[in-house]
């Protein structure tokens, strides 16, 4: 959810040419690929490890998370125009994997397990080419979006700050449902802004449909989990 403290642009830079904006959504991509190397490695080591991360303290993990991840994303704005922003890029999606490292263990633990992680994973992905598609082909100039879906960004992490203490399943599952619907446009947006050529540098495109992607498979992986896990 930390995908919020990424400044939302009004306009987007009409004035990019076509070879830039190819060469930035190429880059991206490839960047982006990349990143779910060390997502994997870090969920591996984290479920080798039993890696917890403050599971007794709910409240101090989430902000504990939240400071680490803040931290990650200013260094790599900092140094997005140089290779160290790449290899902090890296580093943050290896981190992100150890934060996955619990859920991806309980869900494997599950008789259907692999079976769950798996249609999470294609359903993200068919998420992903269908935003992608949609960003292609829509026309019409989507920078106003911004403002409403950090909006709904606030009242997500709102609702899980809240539920840390209320330990409600229905708002858990609602929260999830939100926080995939909500993503889902961010993926859209984002992909826009790229195409249109707001967004000229691939360091921070990668970021910004990272952490879309990421938190669209982890609120499908509860959902999926909660309404067809089975321990037999």
């Amino acid at each position: 959810m930390d995908r919020s403290i990424r400044p939302v642009d009004a306009v987007y830079g009409a004035a990019v040419g076509a070879e830039t904006r190819q060469r930035v959504m190429r880059n991206t991509y490839a960047l982006l690929a990349l990143s779910m190397l060390p997502t994997v490695a870090g969920a591996w080591l984290g479920m080798a490890m039993g890696f917890t991360f403050f599971a007794g303290k709910p409240l101090v993990g989430f902000m504990v998370f939240m400071a680490v991840a803040f931290g990650f994303m200013f260094a790599i704005e900092k140094f997005k125009n140089s290779g160290v922003g790449v290899a902090l890029l890296l580093g943050f999606t290896f981190f992100m994997g150890l934060m996955l490292s619990r859920m991806i263990g309980y869900v494997a633990g599950l008789a259907n397990g692999a079976q769950i992680i798996g249609l999470a994973f294609g359903t993200t992905a068919v998420v992903f080419a269908s935003m992608a598609a949609l960003a292609g082909s829509i026309k019409r100039d989507l920078s106003s979006m911004g403002k409403f879906l950090f909006m709904g960004v606030m009242v997500i992490l709102a609702a899980i700050v809240a539920n840390i203490f209320l330990q409600i399943p229905a708002l858990s599952l609602t929260i999830s449902a939100l926080v995939a619907v909500v993503f889902s446009a961010y993926l859209l947006y984002d992909l826009k802004r790229i195409l249109d050529g707001g967004e000229t540098n691939y360091i921070s495109a990668t970021l910004a449909l990272y952490l879309d992607v990421y938190n669209i498979f982890t609120s499908l992986l509860h959902l999926f989990t909660a309404f067809g896990g089975s321990d037999d």
